[in-house]
């Protein structure tokens, strides 16, 4: 662990099942920590698919043309926190797997989020919730980010959007072992994802 990040990258593509099951621990205390009452029974229902989604959302070859995916990831959360049905099969993660290409939505929907889920997800500081709607599902640089938003003071921009909208997990840094890495960019958490997912409903 390096700056209270989880180095999955180098850490659960080693294969080993005893690190792998720690990762699911980790999640768990890690949610807890949070405010989120969950327990392990979907990691122990989906535990294969948990560790495969893991290494798929930090798994990159460019050379292959595979790119980070963390959508698997996503779904298991959702499932997990906001009581969502989306399949979970390890067969969707192959790469090029055509069929689950078109497996893009939940069997069944709840029709309202338990309430739970909403109140620990919301958040009342319109600056994060602006920069929530702004990143998306997408990867922005800092310089990116202030230009999409229209601010030119980096120190306020910093100070009032960005650095809270971490502390509070909702935002994460693409390479959080390297704060100030020449490509470095800021991306929604899953916390952040299942947020911006009910803010554009």
């Amino acid at each position: 662990m390096q700056n209270g990040y989880l180095n999955f990258d180098e850490y659960i593509r080693q294969g080993e099942p005893q690190q792998r099951e720690r990762a699911e621990v980790f999640a768990i205390k890690y949610l807890r920590s949070q405010g989120f009452h969950v327990n392990n029974e979907l990691f122990e229902q989906h535990s294969w698919y948990f560790r495969n989604a893991l290494v798929r959302a930090n798994y990159r070859n460019l050379s292959k043309g595979i790119s980070y995916e963390p959508l698997f990831l996503i779904r298991f959360f959702r499932n997990l926190l906001l009581g969502e049905k989306n399949i979970l099969k390890n067969r969707y993660m192959i790469v090029d797997y055509i069929e689950g290409k078109n497996i893009q939505v939940p069997e069944q929907v709840p029709e309202q989020v338990p309430e739970q889920a909403v109140n620990i997800l919301f958040t009342n500081n319109t600056l994060i919730i602006d920069l929530i709607k702004t990143i998306g599902h997408n990867e922005f640089s800092i310089s990116q980010l202030m230009e999409k938003i229209g601010l030119k003071h980096r120190p306020n921009f910093m100070e009032y959007h960005l650095n809270p909208a971490i502390s509070e997990g909702y935002v994460r840094l693409l390479y959080p072992d390297k704060p100030r890495h020449p490509k470095q960019k800021y991306l929604l958490t899953v916390r952040g994802m299942a947020l911006y997912n009910e803010l554009t409903k």
